[in-house]
């Protein structure tokens, strides 16, 4: 998926909250990529740390706003929910023993190299240097 980018729980909680100071930047992006009709692309496991940390950063009606922004990209169609299958599952434990000197990493991100991995994607929406480290040839954005 070429024409794709993954969005990791940092890619959708600087989106959300204007006080992060990427905030704009990752909004510009966020927003050429669907002009550029890009794939985008999250997975359950960071959707799951996302609205977690969206409730607890966010006054209650601004995290439930957001959750309901998702629902709508979903609804149409620009947004794909990739699940974590055992199969991707068994393989992201394969990265954390892989990956021992780099005891950081969560295993969502974990998760989240498998699936874009499985899809040929090398955008990821994110700050997140862990992404870079691991030398799987994923491109940090923006």
């Amino acid at each position: 998926m070429v024409n794709s980018v993954f969005v990791d729980t940092w890619g959708w909680l600087t989106l959300r909250d204007k006080s992060e100071t990427r905030h704009a930047e990752v909004s510009d992006y966020y927003r050429r990529a669907r002009l550029e009709s890009r794939r985008i692309i999250t997975s359950d496991y960071v959707l799951d740390e996302t609205i977690t940390l969206l409730f607890r950063r966010l006054p209650f009606s601004q995290a439930r706003n957001s959750v309901d922004l998702i629902d709508q990209a979903i609804a149409q169609g620009y947004l794909t929910i990739e699940t974590i299958t055992q199969h991707r599952f068994e393989s992201a434990k394969q990265l954390r023993y892989q990956y021992d000197d780099k005891p950081l990493i969560s295993f969502t991100d974990l998760t989240s190299m498998v699936v874009m991995s499985d899809l040929g994607i090398e955008d990821i929406l994110t700050a997140d240097a862990h992404f870079s480290h691991v030398g799987m040839g994923f491109n940090l954005r923006p």
